[in-house]
């Protein structure tokens, strides 16, 4: 097994997959031309390998998403034309992954595009965190594809914050209702009692945000648990805190798989009221300024990650 890194900002995640491995990062050149080209290949002859190569595809203060996929497609492309036997992209982050349908006349499907793109240069595997819509994301690749659950890194930093009382998870949108759901199912396995439902409406055009006033679901004195899959400026999360707490809701914690925090989203969140905010390492949180007021917690999904490559592994091995 060889593993590589391209994320320049935030290596510390497959360093930490690789310890738990037991094994390194795999070292690679990366050279940057005067007008902006990149030349990337591996140090170590790949030939006969199984390859995984870590990027997420967030964008960055030296690189867009749309270079950091460049980079991913031109090196998965070196590993194969130098012999790796098999190379899984690991984005823990897949940029795109929000537009995975047509909801306006002649709309891209970003999402079928990056599948087509990751194909075409030879990956055999595409390896994420939390994808906005699981079903979508599925569909639209033909090759193999592993999803990592992002409640699994969150639950331990959420269960210490519960406590006793009524608890309940919900969705900011309808969109997320299976993402909420499979977490109340797990968590009232774990706990041993009831835990609730809730989602909250909301609508977007044109990238207008309505909506976010309703709550569908009893979180009367519960500690809520908002769940998504990422959050950005903050607005979808914040209004529909504002309508669980006037819906009864004692406590809201936030939970998010990634991080991206742009635009206003350090004080959106920190006037919120949130209890708690928790994302994963999927994306560092370096938009968030230094003594932001954000109550921020971040858990991290190495293992998780560490378990999806042992079991890849271990099943392509024989």
């Amino acid at each position: 097994m060889m593993i590589f890194s391209l994320d320049r900002d935030h290596r510390a995640l497959a360093a930490a997959v690789a310890a738990d491995l037991d094994t390194t990062v795999s070292a690679h050149e990366d050279r940057r031309f005067e007008d902006g080209e990149c030349k990337l290949r591996p140090l170590a002859d790949p030939r006969g390998e199984d390859a995984y190569v870590f990027q997420s595809l967030h964008g960055a203060s030296d690189d867009s998403p749309h270079d950091k996929l460049v980079r991913l497609l031109m090196f998965i492309a070196a590993l194969r034309d130098h012999g790796a036997r098999r190379v899984t992209a690991v984005v823990p982050y897949l940029a795109y992954a929000r537009k995975d349908r047509r909801t306006k006349p002649h709309d891209p499907l970003g999402l079928r595009v990056v599948a087509q793109l990751l194909e075409a240069v030879g990956a055999a595997q595409v390896m994420v965190l939390e994808v906005h819509n699981l079903a979508a994301f599925e569909n639209a690749f033909r090759i193999p594809t592993v999803h990592v659950d992002a409640r699994r890194a969150l639950e331990a930093a959420v269960l210490p914050l519960i406590g006793a009382g009524p608890v309940a998870v919900a969705s900011p949108d309808p969109g997320g209702t299976k993402r909420a759901q499979l977490w109340r199912d797990e968590l009232e396995s774990r706990l041993q009692r009831p835990v609730g439902f809730a989602m909250v409406d909301k609508t977007r055009s044109a990238g207008v945000l309505g909506g976010g006033r309703l709550v569908a679901g009893d979180v009367e004195r519960a500690t809520v648990i908002l769940f998504d899959d990422l959050i950005a400026t903050g607005d979808t999360l914040a209004r529909a805190q504002s309508a669980l707490r006037a819906t009864g809701a004692r406590r809201v914690i936030a939970c998010a798989a990634h991080g991206l925090f742009v635009g206003a989203a350090a004080s959106t969140l920190a006037d919120a009221g949130f209890d708690q905010v928790l994302v994963t390492d999927s994306v560092p949180p370096f938009r968030l300024p230094e003594g932001h007021r954000v109550p921020l917690g971040i858990a991290t999904c190495a293992p998780l990650f560490a378990e999806a490559l042992r079991d890849s592994h271990a099943s392509w091995a024989h």
